[in-house]
């Protein structure tokens, strides 16, 4: 099992900046990819950013050039740098990482990023 610790959420004025962790713990053999999604009020949850074990990574065309996604490896955490928040980035993000052996994915619970105009 894999347990999943998001942090760094909170209340920010359009055009700041979050960061975003999410530290993985349990038992596992190796995490593969992880990544951050978000759900807004009524809508997708939907893919913002993620990450291979290897530093590859792929972003919605949403956030690119405005948020970067990084990890590290040696303490199984993935990080989340928002800059120039804008209002349609209020959301409830979650992170997911996936496994190597078995490949299974997990959810963080979420952490909510409130954006202010």
């Amino acid at each position: 099992q894999v347990q999943l610790v998001e942090s760094g959420g909170g209340l920010v004025q359009a055009g700041g900046s979050l960061r975003l962790s999410c530290a993985a713990s349990g038992r596992f053999l190796g995490i593969a990819s992880m990544g951050w999604y978000r759900q807004a009020p009524g809508k997708q949850r939907e893919l913002v950013a993620d990450i291979t074990r290897g530093g590859a990574t792929n972003y919605a065309a949403f956030v690119k050039g405005r948020f970067t996604i990084s990890r590290d490896n040696a303490k199984n955490t993935v990080y989340l740098q928002m800059n120039s928040l804008i209002l349609e980035d209020q959301a409830v993000y979650y992170c997911m990482v996936t496994t190597t052996t078995p490949a299974v994915a997990y959810w963080g619970k979420g952490t909510l990023v409130t954006v202010s105009s």
